[in-house]
């Protein structure tokens, strides 16, 4: 498999909310580092990633990563991770404020993700009891392949899911 390049993300893509704000669709860059922190602190609390990982993930090549933006605020962020040796990829992290829910930019940031990470079988893993979430990846076509004990920072399982695009 090839890997993606910057040229190979998908062009800025603009969509509509419910409440009629348009969002858009960008590339992340370690410029965000400040609004990433206070979203993974928003959506994540106790599982919210430490600066470390914040910055690793806005820095290390081939990881596909983009922001969701309103008025010029992020409001969703999404990462995934080719693993050409498993001949897979991961999405690492898919967060959207609490009052932008339900308007279509988890949906967007996940199909923009897959297309740019240009891999057949993409995996997930979520929390069971997040069930907006759950409907959100059953909708984009994921089925739960496995299931983690012990995954989270409080012992909480995780759901492990995969889609197959071709």
């Amino acid at each position: 498999m090839v890997q993606p390049s910057t040229t190979d993300l998908p062009q800025p893509q603009r969509g509509r909310s419910l409440l009629d704000l348009s969002f858009t669709i960008l590339s992340a860059s370690i410029l965000d580092l400040k609004g990433l922190f206070r979203l993974e602190q928003a959506c994540f609390q106790l599982d919210a990633w430490p600066l470390l990982d914040l910055v690793a993930v806005l820095t290390f090549p081939d990881v596909v990563r983009l922001k969701a933006t309103m008025a010029g605020r992020m409001v969703g962020f999404i990462a995934g991770d080719p693993r050409p040796s498993d001949q897979m990829a991961w999405i690492a992290t898919l967060a959207v404020l609490p009052e932008y829910r339900q308007q279509g930019v988890g949906k967007a940031l996940l199909e923009s993700c897959e297309k740019g990470l240009n891999f057949d079988r993409i995996r997930l893993c979520v929390r069971p009891s997040n069930l907006p979430a759950l409907e959100l990846y059953r909708k984009s076509g994921y089925q739960q392949v496995d299931q983690w004990s012990n995954y989270y920072n409080d012992h909480g399982d995780a759901l492990v899911m995969e889609k197959w695009l071709k």
